[in-house]
């Protein structure tokens, strides 16, 4: 579905050959979860063992659960905290052609995809939900741009709001023979062959993993890199707090905490010089 590395080579006089490494594929072998399993060999791990050459549900290269469920959970853990950058999905086609004819596009349409650290997924984002495709337009194997940073990726399908729309299945299944997750192994890199480190002051080491932008900075930082300081007067997270005007030097504050670096003008007290006092003579 995905290849590992590319190799792109030009001749003129000499043979020169550029060697571009893709994404990992992070869930290959990681230990998955599903809410039933029709069978014991077609447990969850069948979707990440790396074999989809049988599209068969039956055989041993898909995941299955059982029939008649009203919902349809699947999930990989990464083993950590990953940077992803898309996910590819392979149903099962039971080897034959997929278009509006083949029996199990009506069980793939309406799922969702959640990113999350922890099991649940209301715990996470929504990657992906399917509302718009029909049983002719569904794409197998499905390819999903999901530029998150999460430990689970999360496949869930439910027919539990009756009438469903037309060409859906009337139960919920799982019959998953591939899932795919590509991205950088640590979620301090960015760039397709994850050789780039995050901005220093990106919030938890954190960044895009294809501009290499923060999602949020560190205290006293701001811009898409988290590399300028707050400007004067400005203090705390995304430099949104305001120094106080009672500081000996009004508005001007310590960047991290808003703490009054020369003192508090006269009748004000406290680290903020939040505090108001009077002397009496």
């Amino acid at each position: 579905m995905a290849g590992m590395v590319l190799l792109v080579c030009c001749s003129w006089a000499v043979l020169l050959c550029l060697s571009v490494q893709a994404y990992e594929n992070l869930a290959l072998h990681q230990p998955a979860w599903q809410s039933s399993t029709l069978w014991s060999y077609r447990g969850a791990e069948r979707a990440v063992d790396g074999l989809y050459t049988d599209l068969w549900w039956g055989g041993v290269q898909c995941a299955a659960s059982d029939d008649y469920q009203t919902t349809a959970e699947w999930r990989v853990d990464l083993g950590g905290v990953r940077s992803i950058h898309h996910i590819v999905i392979q149903y099962a086609t039971n080897n034959r052609v997929w278009d509006e004819n083949n029996y199990y596009t009506q069980f793939f349409l309406g799922f969702s995809v959640y990113i999350s650290n922890t099991t649940n997924k209301e715990d996470g984002v929504l990657c992906f939900r399917d509302t718009k495709y029909t049983r002719a337009t569904i794409p197998n194997p499905v390819n999903i741009t999901c530029p998150y940073h999460g430990r689970y990726v999360i496949y869930y399908n439910n027919r539990t709001h009756w009438p469903y729309p037309e060409g859906y299945s009337g139960d919920a299944r799982i019959r998953l023979c591939e899932v795919e997750v590509y991205g950088c192994p640590s979620p301090g890199y960015y760039g397709e062959n994850c050789s780039l480190e995050c901005p220093q002051h990106c919030q938890d080491g954190y960044c895009d993993i294809v501009e290499g932008t923060c999602s949020g900075c560190a205290h006293r930082y701001i811009g898409p890199r988290c590399q300028k300081d707050c400007p004067e007067g400005l203090y705390g997270s995304k430099c949104s707090q305001n120094c106080s005007m009672t500081c000996g030097d009004p508005g001007r504050c310590d960047i991290m905490t808003g703490h009054c670096n020369g003192g508090c003008q006269v009748g004000w007290t406290g680290a903020m010089c939040e505090k108001a006092f009077w002397c009496l003579h």
